[in-house]
């Protein structure tokens, strides 16, 4: 019955702007074609500044409305750099898209059409379009340049003092691991992955596996104002790590090494200072569709200051401590004067 009560409604919207156009029809004829025409095209021109007026008024008030829920100040110092970049191409892009629609608008107003009023035919301007192609791709190409070089500052090669992190990315969660007192994780073969008691598929042949440390809940720690290089990678599709904080994104490929590096500005209990919310968590998000629990793959980040690293470091027990009943043997303590690795070594499948 529902159904049937809503097609009707439907055919009688239908009726109902029938009878409208055919009354208006009837008015022409009584009142003159010509000039009802004219009156149409000035009240359409009205409309359509005012239409202009009022969406730019919208576009301000939304502004206004939606400024303090927008992202906080970029938690990296690279981040400062894509802030910038972004400010610039709003700014740039707002310009033009202000002067091309209040022009667009005004030839609406000025121009309308009367009897008095004929078409011109202008064919070709070779000045015209060599200025119109060549500004625009000036412009283009300059914010491109910005955009290349924050892509290369944090796909660069990271600074020697830098930590290193490795993120994985699975259905549905994040994986994260770190070297141990070695300072160097060791090597992984996708053929030893087991969810049992091997995540990440860990060769426990390599001795330096036996200190790495493993965080499957997606929970990663950093310091603040010490670069990062983060090691990303994928047990099964594609997934994209996220950190909207950071300013930072990059996929997460499998069977492909991907990295980037940043320094964090401020430690997380900071952050909650600057927004004002004592619930603020820095997220690790999933910036790309990779199934049906997408939703739910969510990591987080805590930064702290480098005793409180220190000390969350010095409470956690390595994986293989965990997944096996003998431990391993400590590193020798020259291996910890070992200079730091930036690279994960994955077998390759043959």
């Amino acid at each position: 019955m529902s159904g049937f009560i809503i097609i009707a409604l439907i055919v009688l919207v239908f009726i109902i702007i029938y009878q409208i156009a055919k009354a208006s029809e009837y008015a022409s004829v009584l009142r003159g074609e010509e000039k009802v025409k004219a009156q149409t095209n000035r009240t359409m021109a009205g409309l359509l500044v005012a239409f202009f007026v009022l969406g730019v008024y919208g576009i301000w008030k939304c502004h206004e409305l939606l400024i303090d829920k927008m992202l906080p100040v970029s938690a990296s110092e690279q981040g400062v750099g894509y802030d910038s970049m972004l400010k610039v191409t709003l700014i740039i892009t707002g310009l033009v898209f202000f002067a091309t629609q209040a022009i667009l608008f005004w030839f609406v107003w000025r121009y309308q059409a009367t009897e008095k009023r004929t078409s011109f035919y202008y064919a070709h301007n070779n000045k015209l379009e060599l200025l119109w192609t060549t500004v625009p791709a000036i412009a283009m190409a300059s914010l491109v340049a910005i955009g290349l070089r924050n892509w290369f500052n944090i796909t660069s090669q990271a600074p020697a003092n830098a930590a290193v992190v490795e993120i994985v990315g699975k259905q549905f969660n994040w994986i994260v691991r770190y070297p141990g007192h070695d300072n160097e994780l060791g090597k992984r073969d996708f053929r030893k992955i087991n969810d049992a008691n091997n995540i990440l598929g860990l060769d426990w042949n390599d001795t330096h596996n036996l200190d790495d440390i493993i965080s499957p809940s997606g929970e990663m720690h950093l310091v603040v104002n010490k670069p990062v290089k983060l090691i990303i990678g994928s047990r099964d599709v594609i997934h994209d790590v996220g950190l909207p904080h950071f300013r930072m994104k990059m996929d997460a490929v499998p069977g492909i090494t991907t990295t980037m590096w940043f320094t964090p500005r401020y430690t997380t209990e900071q952050m909650k200072q600057i927004t004002g919310n004592p619930n603020f968590v820095y997220e690790i998000s999933c910036d790309q569709m990779c199934g049906k629990g997408h939703y739910s793959m969510r990591g987080t980040i805590i930064v702290q200051t480098q005793a409180e690293y220190d000390a969350w470091m010095a409470s956690q027990q390595s994986y293989y401590a965990q997944n096996n009943a003998a431990p391993a043997a400590a590193p020798a303590a020259g291996d910890s004067a070992k200079p730091k690795t930036d690279s994960v070594k994955v077998t390759a499948m043959k």
